[in-house]
């Protein structure tokens, strides 16, 4: 394991010590204070999320949440016999890690970021982690539904919260972004610079960032008990009249690729994780003609061939460099993790458009979309015309599968990617040989919450779905 992965845990740890400072409050020891500034607090959170909760950077570990869902998605592969996590062989205690790093190490941080903003008047840091503590919610409901937030971060005043329901979750994750909205628009003096590594303290940016945040968490409730469709649809177009603009509105993480800087993606693919990329989503590429294959996809070492490993295979390969890994575009050593971006605001725009619209209306928006990330990723003009020309067109038949399909090739290898499919069905998955399951359609609540704060809802299967994943 690289170096990277040190300086995160370090910064994990330090997030811990300072969001447990409730509880170690004995004597104030000038040299080792227990108030933070938030500017100290911003840049590790900020590493984290985009790291481990976003890049699956120390997996297993607090990563585990994002590498299951590219074993979900089919998008990555194990060189290991089955059952292993390709094939669904998961345990509750595989999650802990997760559920600690979203709960301990963000979500109580950013409450104690929020709340030593608001009382100095500090109100984009405010604003910023109200926005964030949405994001870290909306990753935590999308896993496993029903989990504490409205009793949580009580301390040893509480320390069996109740569960809400994901439906509360959701409508508090939009209070969230309408309060940090609230709180940029208060204008504070005060504003992040380097310890924002996302947009460097552009509040503007945060702002459309929100607005498209809410965009995505409108959509994910299209099929939702209660909820209808068009209601949504209308939601996200109104939503993202403020939201990003173009791709410099990208929320990223930049690595600068040196030894103990690296990208997650390019550490998680070392040898001795065995991990490479699948022959589904390989393949996928190779038959499009997609030409962001070459920035996506990087050929195999022996072969020079665009090569996946076939998930569940019983055959183990001798050496991994007979199969492809992430290309220059994530797998690189100084390759970007992005967060969220612009590219999903066009293609939630086209999925909404459509709904209200019908499929002409959407197309523009979606061959928008797809040329944004090209573009981004430097692929020719000529060569995004052609590819356009065979997969362009949307028809009453094809339009959500394509805006589906091509969403999750411009979101590579993003957790959103499960969401999508899940309420979609698209892309079409089937189970992999040698499962142990049909394709999980939720997380397993960790066996540290079983433990410590028993509830009826821990009994859910990997097979159950979540709330808003109504049939």
């Amino acid at each position: 394991m690289r170096t990277k992965s040190y300086l995160l845990f370090t910064a994990l740890c330090m997030l811990l010590v300072s969001g447990c400072k409730k509880f170690i409050d004995v004597n104030n020891d000038p040299n080792n204070p227990l108030t933070v500034q938030e500017a100290l607090i911003l840049s590790p959170v900020e590493l984290n999320l985009a790291s481990s909760l976003s890049g699956g950077a120390l997996s297993p570990g607090p990563g585990m949440g994002a590498m299951l869902v590219n074993h979900y998605m089919q998008n990555i592969a194990l060189n290991q016999p089955v059952p292993n996590h390709g094939t669904y062989w998961i345990f509750n205690v595989d999650l802990d890690d997760t559920w600690r790093n979203i709960y301990v190490t963000s979500l109580n941080n950013l409450k104690v970021m929020n709340d030593q903003a608001t009382a100095n008047g500090n109100f984009n840091y405010a604003g910023i982690a109200k926005i964030l503590s949405a994001f870290c919610l909306g990753i935590a409901t999308d896993y496993w539904g029903d989990i504490p937030y409205t009793e949580a971060f009580n301390g040893s005043n509480n320390l069996q919260p109740a569960y809400d329901s994901q439906e509360k979750i959701y409508k508090t994750i939009q209070q969230l972004l309408d309060d940090g909205i609230a709180d940029i628009n208060k204008n504070a003096v005060i504003k992040p610079g380097k310890d924002d590594y996302f947009y460097k303290g552009n509040m503007d940016k945060w702002k459309r960032l929100a607005y498209t945040l809410k965009a995505r968490y409108y959509i994910h409730l299209t099929k939702a008990p209660g909820y209808t469709a068009l209601a949504q649809a209308e939601l996200v177009l109104t939503a993202l009249q403020n939201g990003m603009l173009d791709n410099s509105d990208d929320m990223k993480m930049v690595y600068p690729g040196g030894a103990g800087e690296e990208s997650p993606w390019y550490v998680n693919t070392l040898p001795v994780s065995t991990l490479v990329l699948s022959s589904a989503l390989v393949d996928t590429l190779v038959m499009r003609n997609d030409p962001r294959l070459p920035y996506l996809v990087a050929k195999a070492k022996q072969t020079g061939l665009y090569n996946g490993r076939p998930i569940g295979s019983i055959n183990i390969s001798g050496s991994l460099n007979v199969y492809s890994l992430p290309g220059e575009a994530i797998g690189a050593a100084g390759s970007p993790i992005y967060v969220f971006n612009y590219s999903e605001a066009l293609f939630l725009k086209a999925e909404a458009t459509l709904i209200k619209s019908g499929f002409a209306a959407a197309g523009p928006v979606y061959q928008e979309a797809i040329r944004s990330h090209m573009t981004k990723l430097g692929v020719a003009d000529a060569a995004i015309n052609s590819y356009l020309s065979s997969r362009g067109t949307l028809t009453a038949d094809n339009a959500l599968q394509r805006i589906m399909e091509e969403k999750k090739i411009a979101n590579f290898l993003s957790i959103e990617n499960f969401n999508d499919w899940r309420r979609t069905g698209f892309p079409r998955l089937t189970k992999v040989p040698n499962a142990l399951s049909d394709i999980p359609r939720r997380m397993l609540y960790p066996q540290v919450e079983l433990t410590s704060n028993p509830q009826g809802v821990q009994s859910a299967r990997i097979t159950d779905r979540v709330w808003w994943d109504a049939p």
